[in-house]
């Protein structure tokens, strides 16, 4: 069913708002044509015909990494040890058992569970453009439509990051594996992307560049043209890998964040995901250019990738976000207390960021680097995507609910949202989604179809 918002005018009373710098009691928000048309505070109980959502309220959450096949990986990957490279075999293998069809159903579900914790806007970085062998699909965006359809489904808002992806290696050709993700070059790629087109209502179309190695210099700076024609989000993985610096510098003598700077490619509208190998140069060009950096924690560790120097790059510039990548778990709130945690453990010190700048990763800064400048904060004119969270669960009980966001960030869990609110319309009520009726039926049915 397609995503459209609240067109009737709707009051929530929130019993506790999150307003970007403190917790406000007592919070009435007026809802007009999905967005927000006031804020009253100091409202003592709920007006006559409000909607109460009792506990505390957050803008909506932002997904800013998203691989949607990946939640078809859980607990298999997690067998025995590996690296990621041969976790990537796995991957493989269910990618190639995907069509328009089974990824409609699992981005569904995927998207679902999303909303659940309180996702109301995922970035999918999408590389599985054709079929098997690298054949064409009827229409050559059929994926990526299975995609935008299935957001729409499950009530979020999405930013398909169509990705370039065009080779295995320097100097590499596809393998058999990569042909599904290949336009051949990254002029076939624009021009297959041109046909994708911005949803009324919950969908944005970006670009993204899969990384340096899989995308050839020569090429890197035709992909950035074509999202700085449109002013789009551009993403790009990098560094996630050593074994990807030491390629870089043996194909082009610099670094991956090098590369992309000869190339054009940072910038205020760029996001770097992961970027766990930096050199202190790769920092200084991050952050000098604005480009922001999407740090995901449960991944990185899953992976054993490393942990990324996230104070250092925001200390020069960037902004960060959070994604769930790899969708080893899906919980934003554990995305941002991971970080902070990470970086405790990393350096064996405390408090490299507020309850307060988590929160902002996780919501205004996450929709910025989606290209949804106007959402991730609850004021007048915004869109009115909320996500509430409870303060009565064995969690998170007890505190004061002042400190309503140092419990959300440090205690709470996916599992403590019990309502989530896009375009003025509940997707979640009482922990239910609303339009999928089971959702973890849903998963498990849609997994089953693509696993070996």
């Amino acid at each position: 069913m397609p995503l459209t918002p609240q067109t009737a005018p709707v009051t929530y009373w929130l019993e506790h708002a999150w307003l970007g710098t403190h917790v406000e009691p007592s919070v009435a928000v007026d809802v007009a044509d999905g967005r927000i048309a006031a804020v009253r505070t100091g409202v003592a109980s709920p007006p006559p015909g409000a909607v109460a959502l009792r506990g505390l309220t957050l803008p909506g959450l932002a997904n800013a990494h998203s691989h949607a096949f990946h939640r078809a990986l859980r607990g298999t990957v997690q067998v025995g040890s590996g690296t990621f490279w041969t976790w990537r075999e796995t991957m493989y293998s269910v990618a190639d058992r995907l069509t328009p069809d089974t990824y409609f159903a699992l981005a569904r579900a995927v998207y679902a569970e999303m909303a659940l914790a309180g996702i109301t806007c995922v970035g999918e970085f999408h590389y599985l453009h054709h079929a098997p062998g690298g054949a064409r699909y009827a229409d050559p965006n059929a994926m990526g439509e299975a995609l935008l359809a299935a957001a729409a489904d499950a009530g979020i808002r999405i930013t398909l990051l169509d990705t370039a992806y065009l080779s295995a290696g320097f100097g590499t050709p596809p393998n058999h594996h990569q042909l599904r993700f290949s336009d051949g070059t990254a002029e076939a790629w624009a021009q297959r992307a041109d046909a994708l087109k911005d949803g009324p209502e919950h969908a944005r179309i970006g670009a993204a560049l899969h990384s340096v190695r899989a995308v050839p210099a020569d090429q890197l700076t035709t992909v950035a043209d074509w999202a700085r024609a449109r002013q789009a989000p551009l993403h790009v993985h990098l560094s996630e890998q050593t074994a990807e610096n030491d390629a870089c510098r043996d194909a082009h003598g610099r670094t991956p964040t090098q590369l992309l700077s000869d190339h054009g490619v940072l910038g205020p509208r760029t996001t770097a995901v992961h970027a766990t190998h930096l050199t202190p140069e790769d920092i200084g060009l991050l952050g000098g250019t604005g480009t922001g950096v999407c740090m995901c924690p449960t991944t990185e560790r899953d992976l054993a990738d490393g942990i990324g120097p996230a104070p250092r790059l925001q200390a020069h510039g960037s902004p960060l976000s959070l994604g769930s990548d790899s969708h080893a778990v899906i919980d934003l709130l554990e995305e941002a207390r991971a970080m902070e945690l990470d970086e405790r453990l990393r350096t064996r010190t405390r408090g490299h960021w507020t309850a307060a700048a988590l929160l902002r990763a996780a919501t205004a800064d996450g929709h910025a680097a989606l290209g949804w400048d106007d959402a991730g904060a609850i004021e007048t004119g915004a869109l009115a995507d909320l996500t509430t969270i409870a303060l009565d669960s064995v969690r998170t009980a007890g505190p004061p609910p002042r400190l309503g966001a140092e419990t959300a960030v440090f205690a709470a869990s996916a599992a403590d949202v019990r309502h989530t609110i896009v375009g003025g319309r509940q997707i979640v009520r009482d922990g239910a989604h609303t339009r999928v009726s089971d959702v973890p039926a849903a998963l498990a049915a849609s997994i089953a179809a693509v696993r070996g």
